[in-house]
């Protein structure tokens, strides 16, 4: 039974005493239980002696006992009043002695009481953004460049933005070679950016069968030191070159991607960029009233889930190895912020009905596979992880639960261009 208790914020230490003959009886019955099965040499099933099951088993029921009756205190003290665990507590037991009473200590932090909050006195902006045609002319564009042939050009065809040509090179610093800069029958895509600055601009002109030099000078941020901001001479020989010939828009073409017609195709594009545009809208009005919360909402935090929550990112930023410094201080506010937001997320969700449908759940794994080449790596990752799946949960209850908040604010409306509506901060 709980002897006393001693409160600071949310923070409980509770001092409590089981009685030991208490003890000794839940003992006696665990072992009683326990005895229906134990096996033990000379004795049938269900037949051992109580005395011979405590001389075998004694201290580890007294230990399960001790935890039973523990746990059996503490749920009756947090119903009784009416508070809720922020975490596991600490126990800390004294010394058992047989035949003696034990006493322990019980530590923990609850969860704070969420103040009424007077969502419509917040105000948020809603950037409204008029999808030119420009935009889908350019989408339409890519669709045809993803639908590209690369084919193959005759020895009068000069090289290209765009096009891959096949090469060999070798590069030189002063009169000789360097290592790692040679290659035969290399493919590369002249515009791509992957080779060092000038190099694939150099070979925009040059016909297959062409043997010739490039100068070209090393970034002074160059990966090896030994290049670092060095001249260089590539020799070149052009092996192929094949031109990318786009597909005609027309609907053949938009067939192709499942729609009737070029003016169909068009229209479902319109509808996929205007939602995409609905999306950033939204996704802005929800942090700008994250923002409002952090700021507004007055509420006593969990040390437990700050703790908890500041430990996590400083694992996060150890496993990252980056140069940058851990900057503690920072990073302990914005853990609080965290944990304060989820708790504001949690407990106005819970009291206004927010759910998370499986189906809601579905479609967010869905978005998130097809992001990938192989989207069935995706499900089967979450098929096997029920803490993933459990992670996605809780995103999109906080999400759902940020919208349903967005219903009861004030909203004005401010038309924006296009690039300004996707110029967001990311959330902390």
């Amino acid at each position: 039974m709980i002897t006393k208790e001693k409160i600071k914020d949310l923070h409980y230490s509770l001092n409590g005493v089981l009685i030991a003959a208490d003890i000794n009886a839940a003992a006696d019955e665990i072992l009683t239980e326990h005895g229906k099965k134990a096996k033990m040499p000379g004795f049938r099933p269900g037949k051992i002696p109580l005395n011979i099951l405590r001389q075998k088993f004694g201290a580890s029921a007294i230990g399960e006992a001790v935890d039973k009756m523990m746990n059996a205190d503490m749920e009756k003290f947090v119903a009784d009043k009416k508070v809720r665990l922020a975490g596991s507590p600490k126990a800390d037991v004294a010394k058992y002695e047989s035949g003696k009473d034990l006493e322990y200590t019980l530590e923990f932090d609850i969860l704070p009481f969420l103040p009424t909050i007077e969502l419509d006195k917040f105000s948020v902006t809603k950037k409204v953004a008029q999808l030119p045609e420009s935009e889908v002319e350019k989408s339409l564009e890519n669709l045809r460049k993803s639908r590209a042939q690369a084919e193959k050009q005759d020895e009068k065809y000069k090289a290209e933005d765009g096009d891959v040509v096949v090469i060999d090179f070798k590069g030189f610093v002063g009169d000789e070679a360097f290592e790692g800069g040679e290659a035969k029958k290399h493919h590369l895509i002249l515009g791509s950016g992957n080779f060092i600055p000038g190099f694939e601009e150099k070979i925009i002109g040059h016909k297959v069968g062409e043997e010739f030099d490039i100068k070209v000078k090393f970034p002074k941020e160059y990966h090896s030191e030994d290049l670092a901001g060095k001249d260089a001479r590539f020799e070149i020989k052009i092996h192929e070159i094949r031109h990318h010939i786009l597909p005609e828009l027309n609907d053949e073409l938009a067939k192709a991607v499942g729609q009737e017609s070029v003016a169909a195709l068009k229209d479902h594009i319109r509808k996929i960029l205007s939602e995409q545009y609905t999306e950033a809208a939204q996704r802005e009005m929800r942090n700008e009233l994250l923002d409002l919360l952090g700021e507004k909402v007055k509420l006593d935090l969990p040390e437990t889930l700050v703790e908890q929550e500041f430990d996590l990112a400083k694992r996060e930023f150890e496993r990252s190895e980056s140069a940058e410094k851990f900057d503690e201080k920072q990073e302990r506010l914005d853990a609080a912020r965290r944990v304060k937001l989820g708790l504001i997320l949690a407990e106005w969700g819970t009291a206004n009905k927010v759910v998370v449908t499986n189906e809601d759940l579905q479609r967010a794994i869905w978005a998130e596979a097809a992001r990938y080449p192989d989207p069935n790596r995706i499900f089967d990752f979450y098929n096997k992880n029920p803490n993933a799946v459990s992670m996605v949960r809780g995103m999109l209850f906080e999400q759902k639960a940020l919208d349903a908040m967005l219903e009861h604010v004030k909203v004005k409306e401010k038309t924006v261009k296009p690039d300004e509506l996707f110029k967001q901060a990311n959330p902390k």
